[in-house]
């Protein structure tokens, strides 16, 4: 916590960043959505998520609107109690709330005979032991382990912080217990990963670029081949007429070698082109040094396309000439993923499955020379060229030889025709060649976007499948909470403290460093990497926790201990900013400061009715931070006063006894109200 040269010991010092990799909102997503006009129904069913997703103010909050609203029910009343007590200690409910707690059963006209029932009345007896102390605890207790789940997990959960005395111990060994049997439940640590990619967007991709061939070299290949047909006959009849049948059979040869040679020519202009434009592809494009970077969207394709190209280096390749040898490629990837994503309102990590898979597909085809497949596919064949100089090599001595026997009976009809054919010949064969190529090159872009669409949307399937069983934000903000137990079973045994001997304890919760950050519409965010700070006040001292928490694996690291005085708390202070941002600030006599930063600031991918101020109160609401303030401001303003104040308060059980007279026998019951 305190650095070899600084003067101040600081849980996140003010020039520490905290690494963003990612930020994802889960948009398809509304489980803590309130409808204006929901029913009391449906938003006890919000609450309900709202309190197993860590947030029990705003649980609170919608389960007493449902339950004013005349929902009843054992069901109702089970969370309600729990949302009554959840986050904060027995002296810190307002007087209206624990009125609430005594009557939820006859407010909710309880009946009994299920597992809802049963845990209200667990509930209303564990107040009563609280309430006195003196009670035998181990008919309660043994009631207490017969409670089915999900309602004994429930309970252990919730009622952490509201429980004193001997109660407070067998409780807290119990939610130990169930916390270290749990804590990686669910398979968490193949799942907790998948939280933190938002629904994959589906593949899509430019349409093929159609056939570009204008009305003018349509009309010069029918032209032409019009008029060459006619001066072909021409010359024809004229040897007909005059009996040249040696000739006439030469002149049929050349005419032959000439569709041999323009097939085959065809067939050779054709493959010549593919080729120079997929080189093309390949070429290093030019670069602009004075040419700014692209930013929004646009700038982070381009980073994921540099990461992944990076990464994905294949075995057979050093880096550099990975990156030079596909840097045409990577442009036309990734401007293709700009353009056709940039207007559908899609963040790029809804298509970094899609990236990763296009530069692996690279990769692939790079490593076992497919790559470079299309040299070879459009490689011209030797037969192929040879078709085409016999063909014109048989053209050029049927002409010769026609035109010679051809301008002895008729020279100037000869050589008129030899003309048209030549001109008209050259014009036909030109426009055809670029009809041909132009349609086989849209025919084959086709062929070739079917095969890569096929196998993206294969991609497609196999990532949602995989993604299928991603947690759910009540899943992470369970195994959240029983890594805090843990966490805090560790602070205990290392102090040689039972739970009892705890007069308060308080987290404070911000992202670690690095960390990629994802959360439900509403909720609070949720991190890769957690920076934990733990507060034990025990009549020695404060003694004070921190720890790196690996979300994934439910590891800590880094754990950093310090040890003071009451007296030596000189303030402590929380400042918002008008973006949301929280920092939390506690400061020594000595000047050392420990601090928090709680960022919402951070947070800039806000859903629809979500402000930066909305997205802070739920943060902070998750993250416990009034029942922290309670603990540490009552502290600094008094010291050991307030410890001194605050033991007798939760030793009194006169007090407490007398504040839940109201739970009367018939409300312990479930006797529905009259």
């Amino acid at each position: 916590m305190t650095g070899s040269e600084a003067a101040t010991a600081n849980y996140a010092e003010d020039n520490s960043q905290v690494g963003m990799q990612a930020g994802v909102v889960h948009g398809d997503v509304t489980i803590y959505s309130t409808p204006p006009a929901a029913s009391p129904t449906e938003r006890f069913e919000i609450g309900v998520m709202l309190l197993d997703g860590g947030q029990p103010s705003k649980a609170r909050e919608v389960i007493s609107e449902a339950v004013m609203a005349g929902l009843t029910g054992s069901r109702v009343c089970f969370h309600w109690q729990l949302a009554l007590v959840s986050g904060r200690a027995w002296n810190e409910m307002p007087d209206a709330d624990a009125a609430a707690l005594r009557q939820a059963p006859s407010f909710c006209r309880l009946s009994g005979g299920d597992a809802w029932a049963d845990g209200v009345k667990t509930v209303l007896q564990l107040m009563d032991a609280a309430a006195k102390p003196n009670t035998d605890l181990r008919p309660l207790l043994k009631d207490f382990d017969n409670l089915a789940e999900p309602q004994r997990g429930m309970i252990l959960r919730h009622l952490e912080l509201f429980l004193e005395g001997p109660l407070k111990n067998e409780i807290w060994d119990r939610a130990l217990d169930e916390a270290r049997e749990e804590q990686m439940a669910g398979n968490r640590s193949e799942r907790v990963w998948k939280y933190f990619h938002p629904n994959p967007a589906g593949p899509r991709f430019l349409p093929v670029r159609p056939p570009v061939i204008p009305a003018g070299t349509r009309g010069r290949a029918v032209c032409g081949a019009v008029v060459l047909g006619g001066a072909a006959l021409n010359l024809g009849y004229l040897l007909l007429r005059d009996l040249q049948l040696l000739t006439l059979l030469v002149y049929a040869l050349g005419s032959g070698g000439g569709f041999l040679a323009f097939r085959a020519g065809t067939e050779w202009h054709y493959l010549t082109e593919r080729l120079h434009a997929k080189d093309r592809e390949f070429r290093r494009p030019q670069e602009f040094p004075s040419r700014a970077k692209p930013s929004g969207f646009a700038g982070k394709v381009d980073q994921r396309f540099d990461r992944y190209f990076a990464r994905y280096v294949p075995r057979n390749a050093s880096r550099q000439t990975w990156l030079d040898g596909t840097a045409g490629i990577r442009k036309i990837l990734r401007d293709e993923m700009v353009e056709v994503y940039r207007e559908q309102r899609t963040s790029v990590e809804q298509i970094a499955w899609l990236i990763r898979y296009r530069v692996s597909e690279v990769r692939r085809q790079w490593e076992n020379g497919a790559l470079w497949g299309y040299r070879r596919e459009l490689a011209v064949p030797l037969g192929t060229k040879a078709a085409t100089l016999l063909g014109l090599a048989a053209l050029a001595s049927g002409t010769v030889w026609t035109m010679a026997d051809a301008a002895r009976t008729a020279p100037v009809n000869a050589a008129v025709s030899a003309l048209l054919a030549l001109v008209a010949g050259r014009v036909a064969v030109r426009a055809r060649m670029r009809i041909v190529t132009e349609t086989r090159r849209h025919a084959a872009d086709v062929a070739e976007q079917s095969r890569v669409q096929e196998g993206c949307q294969a991609a497609f399937e196999r990532w949602k499948r995989k993604l299928a069983d991603k947690p759910t934000d009540p899943e992470m903000a369970i195994w959240l909470d029983r890594d805090r137990k843990v966490l805090l079973s560790d602070a205990l045994d290392h102090y040689g403290l039972t739970m009892s001997d705890v007069i308060a304890h308080a987290f404070i919760e911000a992202p670690g460093s690095p960390t990629r950050r994802a959360r439900v519409p509403q909720g609070p965010p949720r991190y890769t990497r957690y920076r934990l700070l733990l507060f034990l006040l025990t009549k020695d001292g404060i003694r004070q926790l921190g720890a790196d928490l690996d979300f994934e694996r439910g590891t800590f690291h880094d754990q950093a201990r310090t040890n003071y005085r009451y007296e030596a708390v000189a303030a402590v202070r929380v400042r918002q900013a008008d973006d949301g941002d929280h920092s939390f600030e506690l400061a020594l006599v000595n000047g050392e400061l420990v601090k928090a930063e709680m960022l919402a600031a951070a947070i800039d991918e806000l859903h629809v009715d979500e402000t930066h101020a909305t997205v802070s109160e739920t943060m902070l609401d998750a993250a416990g931070l009034s029942h922290t303030l309670h603990v540490m401001e009552g502290i600094a303003a008094e010291g050991k006063r307030w410890l001194e104040q605050e033991r007798p308060r939760k030793a009194d059980p006169q007090g407490r006894a007398a504040a839940w007279t109201a739970a009367t026998p018939r409300a312990a019951t479930g006797a529905p109200r009259t």
